[in-house]
């Protein structure tokens, strides 16, 4: 008899703690699908943007960029399999476009960035318009934590401006 109250508390506690592990993923999965729909909505805007303005046929990485203003970045393939920069303000009113091989491909801008600050460690890279300019924005984190932000030139790669110790 005692063996089967055992039994039956254990399901019973199996059966506990399976809902609660389904409850939390349940509630884990709306938590990021509503967190990232804004990421997700300006990504499809600035494509269909793009494909508006350009012959831009696949997309392989898009930047959010916020500076003094917001824009969309946009790096992929035109009709010709050439790789291109598309580069959009939050307004949309005007698209630029760039071919990739005329400027620096974020690995090119955080090796740029590594040989400059060696104590650094890159965190992000975002690639976007400052001043009306196209540069690569890399966030870098020292040793003790202080977070840093290089913005480059996206053409040649010389630094446009520093906020260091953050």
């Amino acid at each position: 008899m005692q063996t089967k109250d055992k039994e039956q508390r254990r399901v019973v506690i199996l059966l506990i703690a399976i809902t609660t592990l389904l409850v939390l993923i349940i509630f884990s999965s709306i938590f990021y699908l509503r967190a990232s729909r804004p990421m997700r909505q300006a990504r499809s805007e600035a494509i269909d943007i793009a494909e508006e303005y350009t012959d831009l046929a696949e997309v392989d990485q898009f930047y959010w960029f916020t500076r003094e203003s917001t824009s969309f970045s946009l790096l992929g393939k035109d009709n010709n399999e050439k790789e291109i920069v598309v580069i959009i303000p939050k307004s949309g009113d005007k698209v630029t476009v760039y071919n990739q091989e005329d400027g620096l491909t974020e690995a090119q801008a955080k090796q740029t960035i590594q040989e400059a600050h060696p104590d650094q460690t890159i965190q992000k890279a975002t690639l976007g318009l400052y001043e009306d300019t196209p540069a690569w924005e890399i966030m870098t984190k020292d040793s003790e934590g202080g977070l840093s932000y290089f913005l480059i030139a996206f053409k040649d790669g010389k630094e446009i401006n520093t906020i260091t110790n953050m």
